[in-house]
């Protein structure tokens, strides 16, 4: 298989276990490239790309420009707050009005739960889902599968369990998804409020001790508190959540085995993890960094070979 079976990224559930396998094969060269003194490769020097965020963004939408620009593709960058759409434009005029400046690509991230969907049905561009709501964000799971890989050898038979607020994480969704297509054990654990009520539809078992969690898995994936999101409170207090599902440098140790520790960012640092285990020889956070730029271009440029 040499290209991708979707003409858009809208999900992980729409992708197959041989387009993520081409998709890391890809960004296997891409990552090779970045790391050269010349970072740059011709690759995209006929495509445009928009960069549509209705919602605030620092490491993705940094990262996506970066892969961006690394392909040499043109990059148009559009912030909805300094936009038409606070004067009431909807969102496929605001993007038809961009495609009209002859862009092939847009890379969108919105509130709104599908708005990647709706919008691949709208308009003729190829669309990436750079996060939807508490819906999906694919790029995310792709880079934290590709990263678990990197470092162990394969996803394949590995347990990961996934820690904190499930429920309004698209991580998440994303997470169980990816791993599950490729053979991965998943569990979950947080405080029971925050975790979905469908989630035994999903196939993955639930913890709601973090030590035993911890003794089980391979790889940690700790999410952060969705403050953003909370319309009530789902627990007594921050401080009552981290004395239960908060990892510290002591718990650590106090395991019988050396585990994984990831973060999609951004940190709560002392909330969800401690700084000593952020900064640790465990964690590969900033490795999951650099390998979002490489699996983002390989989407990108795997997208791009199939816009006519």
């Amino acid at each position: 298989m040499s290209e991708l079976s979707v003409k858009h990224l809208l999900g992980i559930k729409y992708l197959k276990e041989t387009d993520i396998q081409l998709i890391f094969e890809t960004a296997d060269h891409f990552k090779e490239v970045i790391n050269r003194s010349i970072k740059k490769v011709p690759s995209l020097r006929d495509i445009t790309i928009a960069n549509i965020f209705f919602e605030n963004s620092t490491r993705t939408k940094l990262s996506f420009e970066l892969a961006e620009k690394r392909l040499s593709a043109d990059v148009l960058n559009f912030s909805a707050s300094q936009s038409s759409v606070t004067k009431g434009e909807t969102l496929i005029d605001t993007v038809n009005n961009i495609l009209s400046m002859k862009v092939d690509m847009v890379v969108m991230r919105h509130p709104n739960p599908g708005a990647g969907i709706f919008l691949s049905k709208h308009v003729k561009a190829s669309i990436i889902n750079a996060g939807d709501g508490a819906h999906e964000h694919p790029t995310q799971a792709l880079l934290d599968s590709y990263s678990i890989r990197e470092k162990l050898g394969d996803v394949a038979g590995k347990n990961v369990v996934i820690v904190g607020d499930i429920l309004h994480s698209r991580v998440a969704l994303s997470n169980i998804f990816a791993l599950k297509l490729q053979g991965a054990n998943v569990k979950v654990c947080g405080p029971k409020t925050l975790l979905p009520k469908y989630i035994d539809s999903l196939g993955v078992g639930v913890e709601t001790n973090l030590r035993k969690a911890l003794e089980w898995c391979d790889v940690a994936n700790m999410l952060r508190i969705q403050n953003e999101r909370l319309d009530i409170s789902y627990f007594p207090t921050t401080r009552e959540y981290t004395q239960q599902f908060g990892v510290n440098k002591k718990l650590l140790d106090s395991l019988d085995k050396e585990i994984v520790i990831m973060h999609p960012g951004p940190i709560n640092r002392g909330v969800e993890i401690t700084s000593d285990v952020a900064d640790s020889k465990q964690s590969i956070i900033l490795n999951q960094v650099e390998n979002g730029v490489a699996i983002r271009m390989a989407v990108i440029y795997l997208l791009a070979s199939k816009i006519k």
